[in-house]
C-alpha cells in the first residue's frame, strides 16, 4: 500500500530513510521518525482496533499517551512480543511487525461484534447485576468464560530475553517536560549553575512548538529556538536529557521514578544494550511542565475512525507531514481546532465546514470565513455515519430554548473534534498536591503543594505561549534559588504568530436523537457511554468514583486521560450539583502503563530469589549433605551417610553431639557490627536486657520487642571492646533488625554517636559442640586460654586459629559445652576442614539444621518466628527474666505494660509431652482441652515445634497454650484428622534442666 496521504514534503521525518514493517500482516513502508500512528494513517489505515465491550471499530484519536483505542502489539520474535502499546508513541523501525487486538478471525470481520448489537444489555452494572445468579454458576460459567474474555493483548508466554538497568541519581532540579515550559525551566536552572534532569516521552524534545510552523520566539521560529535550547542544555556537563522518557511516578520527598525506552525504536539493538533503564531520582526542586490533553466532543456515534482530536490532526500534519483525511470536517467549542482547519486548509485537505458550538464563535472564526471555510456557529453534531469509517457527519443548530434543529449531512472521510484542554495533573496530584477548580474555564488546577515542586505551563492553566515561556523560565529560576543557587532573575520572551486556546465544553452536547437509543461515548476503550454515567446516577450512585467503578468509566488503559473530566460533568449535570461536589478520582501510578521488566530488573531467574552459600557449602556437598532454604540461604539440613533415613541420620546426629562432639556451620546467622562512644547507651535501649555493665569480654542473650511489646528477634550479644559490640540475630531476621536499629538510631536517637554496619558475610562461624568440644578445638587455638576459668560461659575472646585471626565465643544453643569460631569468611573452609578432622578423631561428625532444631528444642531453646508469632511478649516466649526490670525505658516497655498484655488468660511457651511417646505432633496443630471438640469450639493454643528426640527416646514439642505454666501436668488435646491425640503439659526443658552439661 502507497502512503497516499503523505504530503509531499514537510514534516520532520527523513524522507531519504524508508522504513518497511507489516500490520495485521499487510507490508507498509514509513520514514524514521514515524510513529505507528502517523505511518499507518500515511498509508490511509484508520482502523486499528476494537472496542473492549462492544468490539466497534476504532481507530487513531490521539497523538501522544493519551490514546485509547490504538494499542497493538508489537513483535521482534517469539520472546520479544509487547502487547497493549500505543501506535501514537511506537517508533517504527524497519521489519517491525504489529498487530491489532481484541479482535477474531480479523480487524474488517469480528465475530464479537455482535456485542454492539446487544448493547441494550450490556448497561452500566451488567455484570453486578447478572453474575450473581444462579450461585452455581459462577464458577462453571461465568468465571472460565470471564477470564478468557479478558484483556486485549496476549501477554507473552515465553521469558523476556532482554536487559534491564536502573540507576539512582540526584540533581538540584527535575524538570518533567520538554515542551515550551519545560525547556524555559531547564534553561533558567541550568543557567543558575544547577544540576539539571529534563525528560521527555518523546522521542523528540520541544513539545507543541514541534507541530506549530506558525510561531516565533525571540525572532526565531518556534522548532529553531527549541533546537537552540536543547543543543545548549545538551551541551552543558550539568544538564541530563532524557528522550524516551517517562516520568511515571511521584513519591515522597521528591523522589520521582523515570522509565526511560532505550532500544524499542531500534531495528537491530545492540546486544550490550538493556531495553529500558529505570531511573530513580531525588531531587532538591521539581518543576512540573507537562502541559495539557486536548478533550473529545461527546455526541451520537462519535467513535468512528476517522474521527480524531484536532489538534492530533495538526501533529500528524505538521511533524510527519501526513493528512487524516481528504475531506475533513471539524467540531469544535475551542479555538485550537481552527488552527488545525486554517494549517489543513493550506496543506489543500478540503475542510466543508468548521461546526463551533459556540454562538459566536472565537477569536479565529473571522480568519477561517477569510480563508474560504464555512463556520457554523451555535452547531453540534448530531450522529456519524460510516462503517469502518466515518463516512459523514450530521449536524444542527442549537436552539435558544436548548433544542437542536437538524440542518444537514456533511460528507467526510475524517472529522476533527475539540472540546477545550485539560491539564496534565498526574504528577503534581501523585505528589499529594491538592487540587482547585477553576470555576471560569471549568479546570482543576494545581492548588496547594505537599513537595518542593512547582508547576509551569498549560500544566498550571497557562495556554498563551508567551506566558508559557515566561511561567516557565520563572519556575526553573525558582527551583534553582529554592535549591541553593545565585539566580539571574526574571526573563520575558518575544513570541508572534501564537494563538491562544481558548474555549471549552464539558459533558455530552445537545442533540436530536433519542437519548435512550445512541451512543455517545465518554470512555472510548471501554465502551462508556453518557446514558451509562446519567444511569448509574439513577441507580443511587453520588461520588464519582463509585460511578467510575461501576461504569469502568476512566478505567482504561489511558486510565481517564481523555474520559474523566467529561463523566465528571456528566454525573455532575445528573445530580444537579456543581462539578467539585461530586468529587474527583484518583491520579494513580504509572502514569502510563509500564513494563514489568522495568521493575523487575535483574531480579529474575535464579536471581529472583538469589542463593546465598557459605563457605563450607562445596564441602557440605561432597560430604552428600542434604541442603534446605532458610531464608536465602542453603543450608545443610543432614548428613546422611549410606543407606540412611533422614530421621536415622538426624537421631545420630544428635546422639553424636550428645555423647562427644558435633561441628555445625552457623554462618547464616546475622551479625551487626555496632560501635561507637554511645554504643552500650544505644544497645541499653534498643533491647529488653541490660547492657550498660556488661563486661568486655562477655556475652549476653538479648530479646529485642517492637514499640507494642511483642518479641521481634533474639540473639546473643558478644562486647568486644568498651564502645564496640558483635551482635547476632537469626538468619532470617537479619535485615529487618539492621533497618529496626537504623529507624530508631536516625529518628529518635539522634543524639547517640553510633555506627552500624552488617557483618554477615564478614564472618564464617563454626559452631562446636558437646562434651569433647574444648578438646576438638584446643591443639588449634592459639592466643585463648580455653579454662573454664579463663574463659566461662558467655564469654568471648580474640585470638587467632591456625594463624587466622578469630573470635571465639563460648555459647551454646544445643546445652551442651560450645564454641562458636569466627573467622574471615574466606579462611571458613580451610578452617572447617581442620575443626572437622579433630572432630571425627574424637568420634564427633557435622550435624546440619534439622539436628540443631532437635537438640535446642530438647532444651527448650524458642526459635523466633516459630515459636513465637510476632503476638508474643518476653515472657510467654519464658524468656521473661531477660527484661531489664529497673531499665527506665527501653522499646518495648510502654507496649508491656499495656492491659491487655497483663491480663490471665494469655498464651505462654510449654513443653508437650505426647501420651504415646512414638506420636510425633504436627507442627501448627491446634490444641483443645476436649478429645472431641464441638465445631468452631475456641482453640486454647497451638504446636510451635515437634520432633522425635534419640536421647530421650520418645517425642517432644513446644506449644504456645492458653495459660500454659498452670497447666503443668494437665492432659490437653490436639485433634487430628485420624483421631485426637493426647498430650501432658509440661516444662519446655525436657533435657538436663540443672544445665550441668553446660558448663563443664
Amino acid at each position: 500500500m502507497s502512503q497516499t496521504f503523505r504530503r509531499p514534503e514537510g514534516g520532520r521525518i527523513k524522507r531519504n530513510k524508508p522504513v518497511a514493517f507489516r500490520f495485521d500482516g499487510r507490508a507498509l513502508t514509513g520514514y524514521e521518525g514515524d510513529t505507528l500512528a502517523s505511518a499507518l494513517l500515511a498509508n490511509g489505515v484508520h482502523l486499528v482496533g476494537r472496542s473492549f465491550k462492544y468490539h466497534r471499530p476504532r481507530g487513531i484519536l490521539t497523538a501522544g499517551a493519551e490514546e485509547p483505542n490504538a494499542l497493538v502489539t508489537v513483535s521482534r520474535d517469539a520472546a520479544r512480543s509487547t502487547p497493549n502499546l500505543r501506535a501514537t508513541q511506537v517508533e517504527i523501525y524497519e521489519g517491525m511487525t504489529a498487530e491489532s487486538q481484541n479482535r477474531w478471525p480479523s480487524l474488517a470481520f469480528d465475530a464479537s461484534a455482535v456485542n454492539d448489537l446487544l448493547s441494550p444489555i450490556f448497561v452500566s452494572g451488567f455484570y453486578y447485576k447478572t453474575f450473581m445468579w444462579p450461585a452455581k454458576f459462577w464458577t462453571s460459567v461465568y468465571e472460565p468464560r470471564i477470564r478468557a474474555a479478558a484483556g486485549l493483548g496476549k501477554a507473552p508466554e515465553l521469558p523476556d530475553p532482554d536487559r534491564y538497568q536502573s540507576r539512582f541519581a540526584h540533581c538540584d532540579v527535575l524538570v518533567i517536560g520538554a515542551g515550551p515550559a519545560g525547556l524555559a525551566a531547564a534553561l533558567a536552572a541550568m543557567e543558575s549553575g544547577a544540576r539539571v534532569i529534563l525528560c521527555d516521552e518523546q522521542a523528540e524534545m520541544g513539545g507543541s512548538l514541534l507541530s506549530d510552523p506558525d510561531v516565533t520566539i525571540e525572532g526565531q521560529s518556534g522548532r529553531q529556538w527549541s533546537t537552540d535550547v536543547i543543543m545548549a542544555l545538551a551541551l552543558s556537563d550539568r544538564v541530563t536529557c532524557l528522550t524516551r522518557t517517562t516520568a511515571f511516578g511521584y513519591f515522597a520527598d521528591n523522589f520521582v521514578a523515570l522509565a526511560e525506552r532505550i532500544t524499542d525504536h531500534m531495528a537491530t539493538p545492540p546486544a550490550s544494550s538493556p531495553r529500558e533503564r529505570l531511573w530513580q531520582v531525588r531531587a532538591k526542586q521539581v518543576v512540573i511542565a507537562t502541559g495539557a490533553l486536548e478533550r473529545p466532543l461527546v455526541f451520537p456515534e462519535n467513535d468512528r475512525p476517522g474521527i480524531l482530536f484536532a489538534d492530533a490532526a495538526r501533529t500528524y500534519l505538521n511533524r510527519y507531514g501526513v493528512m487524516a483525511g481528504r475531506k475533513t470536517v471539524v467540531a469544535t467549542a475551542c479555538d485550537s481546532a481552527y488552527l488545525a482547519a486554517l494549517d489543513l486548509h493550506r496543506a489543500g485537505v478540503e475542510v466543508p465546514a468548521i461546526l463551533d458550538i459556540r454562538r459566536e464563535g472565537g477569536a479565529l472564526t473571522a480568519a477561517a470565513r477569510a480563508a474560504g471555510i464555512r463556520v457554523e456557529t451555535g452547531a453540534t453534531v448530531t450522529g456519524t455515519r460510516g462503517r469502518l469509517r466515518v463516512a459523514s457527519v450530521e449536524f444542527g443548530h442549537v436552539q435558544a430554548d436548548g433544542s437542536v434543529r437538524h440542518d444537514a449531512v456533511l460528507p467526510c472521510d475524517s472529522l476533527l473534534m475539540s472540546g477545550g484542554w485539560t491539564p496534565t495533573l498526574h504528577m503534581f496530584s501523585q505528589s499529594r498536591g491538592k487540587l482547585r477548580y477553576e470555576e471560569v474555564t471549568g479546570r482543576y488546577l494545581p492548588g496547594r503543594s505537599a513537595e518542593h515542586e512547582r508547576s509551569a505551563g498549560a500544566c498550571n492553566g497557562t495556554m498563551a505561549l508567551g506566558a508559557v515561556l515566561d511561567e516557565g523560565y520563572a519556575a526553573g529560576e525558582n527551583a534553582a534559588r529554592a535549591a541553593g543557587l545565585a539566580t539571574r532573575g526574571t526573563k520575558t520572551f518575544a513570541v508572534a504568530g501564537a494563538t491562544t486556546p481558548d474555549g471549552q465544553v464539558l459533558g455530552a452536547l445537545p442533540h436530536d436523537r433519542n437519548p435512550g437509543r445512541v451512543k455517545a461515548f465518554v470512555d472510548f476503550q471501554h465502551d462508556v457511554t453518557a446514558k451509562d454515567i446519567k444511569l448509574a446516577v439513577r441507580e443511587g450512585f453520588r461520588s464519582i468514583e463509585h460511578v467510575k467503578r461501576y461504569t469502568t468509566t476512566g478505567m482504561a488503559t489511558d486510565q481517564g486521560k481523555t474520559s474523566n473530566m467529561n463523566a465528571l460533568a456528566i454525573a455532575a449535570g445528573a445530580l444537579d450539583k456543581p462539578i467539585p461536589a461530586v468529587g474527583l478520582t484518583t491520579f494513580r501510578m504509572p502514569y502510563t502503563p509500564t513494563t514489568f521488566g522495568i521493575f523487575a530488573n535483574t531480579s529474575r531467574g535464579d536471581l529472583f530469589d538469589p542463593v546465598r552459600r557459605t563457605s563450607t557449602h562445596d564441602w557440605a556437598a561432597a560430604a552428600g549433605a542434604e541442603f534446605e532454604n532458610v531464608g536465602m540461604w542453603k543450608r545443610a539440613w543432614y548428613f546422611p551417610r549410606q543407606g540412611e533415613s533422614m530421621h536415622a541420620a538426624v537421631d545420630r546426629e544428635c546422639r553424636t553431639v550428645r555423647a562427644a562432639v558435633g561441628i555445625f556451620d552457623a554462618s547464616t546467622l546475622g551479625k551487626i557490627e555496632v560501635v561507637g562512644p554511645d554504643a552500650a547507651e544505644f544497645m541499653h535501649r534498643i533491647y529488653v536486657n541490660p547492657f550498660l555493665k556488661l563486661e568486655v569480654g562477655r556475652c549476653r542473650y538479648g530479646i529485642m520487642c517492637r514499640d507494642d511489646g511483642f518479641v521481634y528477634d533474639d540473639g546473643v550479644v558478644g562486647r568486644i571492646a568498651a564502645d564496640r559490640f558483635h551482635v547476632t540475630t537469626t538468619t532470617g531476621g537479619a535485615p529487618r533488625v539492621l533497618s529496626h536499629m537504623e529507624d530508631y538510631l536516625q529518628t529518635e536517637w539522634t543524639d547517640l554517636k553510633v555506627w552500624l554496619t552488617s557483618t554477615t558475610e564478614q564472618w564464617a562461624v563454626i559452631a562446636v559442640q558437646g562434651p569433647k568440644a574444648r578438646e576438638a578445638i584446643a591443639p588449634l587455638i592459639e592466643g585463648i586460654d580455653l579454662s573454664k576459668a579463663a574463659m566461662p560461659h558467655m564469654s568471648v575472646r580474640m585470638g587467632t586459629i591456625l594463624g587466622v585471626p578469630c573470635r571465639l565465643f563460648r555459647m551454646s544453643f544445643t546445652g551442651e559445652l560450645g564454641f562458636e569460631i569466627n573467622v574471615p569468611a574466606a579462611y571458613g573452609k580451610a578452617i572447617w576442614e581442620a575443626v572437622h578432622a579433630r572432630v571425627v578423631a574424637l568420634g564427633g561428625c557435622p550435624y546440619g539444621t534439622e539436628a540443631m532444631h532437635v537438640l535446642r528444642a530438647e532444651k527448650g531453646y524458642i526459635i523466633v518466628g516459630q515459636d513465637t508469632d510476632g503476638t508474643v511478649t518476653p515472657d510467654e516466649a519464658g524468656v521473661g527474666w531477660a527484661v531489664g526490670k529497673s531499665k527506665p525505658d527501653f522499646v518495648g516497655k510502654r507496649g508491656l505494660a499495656r492491659a491487655d498484655l497483663l491480663k490471665p488468660g494469655r498464651t505462654q511457651l510449654v513443653g508437650l509431652a505426647t501420651v504415646d511417646p512414638k506420636v510425633v505432633l504436627e507442627e501448627g496443630a491446634q490444641i483443645t482441652p476436649d478429645a472431641d471438640p464441638a465445631p468452631r469450639t475456641h482453640a486454647i493454643g497451638h504446636v510451635t515445634s515437634a520432633y522425635h528426640s534419640a536421647v530421650l527416646g520418645r517425642s517432644i514439642a513446644l506449644a504456645m497454650v492458653e495459660r500454659g505454666r498452670s497447666r503443668l501436668g494437665e492432659t490437653l488435646h490436639v485433634p487430628m484428622p485420624g483421631g485426637a491425640i493426647a498430650v501432658t503439659v509440661v516444662d519446655p526443658v525436657f533435657y538436663d534442666k540443672e544445665g550441668g552439661r553446660l558448663d563443664p
